[in-house]
């Protein structure tokens, strides 16, 4: 049964197919969204817009950015020796929010899983490839999950780097296993990190 007119009930749709989003919170965001100023309603609409309009994958890392390089792979102060692999943007930022790390990502956007139907072609490693065959890196750190799927791909790419004589590390434990890293405490990521160790 609609409670609601056509537009709100539209709306309430609209915000409960987005990730994380029940009912229950899809409906209050929609009431508040409603009750907004309309030139506040105009800005969110458009950043949205403009946000899928704009941002692409960068040229190096293939994190998010709207830029040809995003702000780290650009940044001269980083150390360009050493790329962290990580599963997907979201990871990227928990590792930034330590404040510690200083070399460069790669972004893989996902997973090998072979239950799924991903495999090794479907995520970003052959970008990760010509990036080691073209760059001067001396180290790779795999930060992938500890889930069977991280694991896996961690082992993959681990595999595809060590005849190449680069140094490849794998974070320590420290991250539970099954966790998603963007829902982990710095201090824990920051452990992971210091405590890796070499494949």
């Amino acid at each position: 049964m609609d409670l609601y007119s056509g537009h709100v009930n539209r709306l309430v749709d609209e915000l409960s197919s987005l990730p994380g989003i029940g009912g229950k919170t899809a409906q209050r965001l929609a009431f508040y969204i409603i009750n907004m100023p309309k030139d506040r309603v105009k800005r969110l609409a458009d950043s949205i817009s403009d946000a899928r309009e704009h941002v692409h994958y960068c040229e190096k890392c293939c994190t998010l950015t709207d830029s040809a390089l995003c702000p780290i792979c650009s940044n001269e102060n980083r150390d360009h020796s050493t790329i962290m692999v990580v599963e997907n943007s979201r990871d990227l930022a928990a590792y930034e929010r330590t404040g510690k790390y200083k070399g460069l990502y790669h972004v893989l956007q996902g997973v090998i899983s072979p239950m799924l139907g991903v495999g090794p072609g479907d995520i970003r490693l052959k970008e990760l490839i010509t990036r080691l065959e073209t760059e001067d890196t001396e180290e790779v750190i795999l930060a992938t999950g500890s889930s069977l799927e991280g694991e896996t791909t961690a082992m993959y790419v681990s595999k595809l780097i060590k005849p190449s004589g680069i140094k490849v590390t794998r974070i320590a434990s420290g991250v539970p296993v099954g966790g998603d890293l963007e829902y982990i405490d710095e201090v824990t990521l920051l452990r992971a990190l210091e405590g890796r160790t070499e494949l």
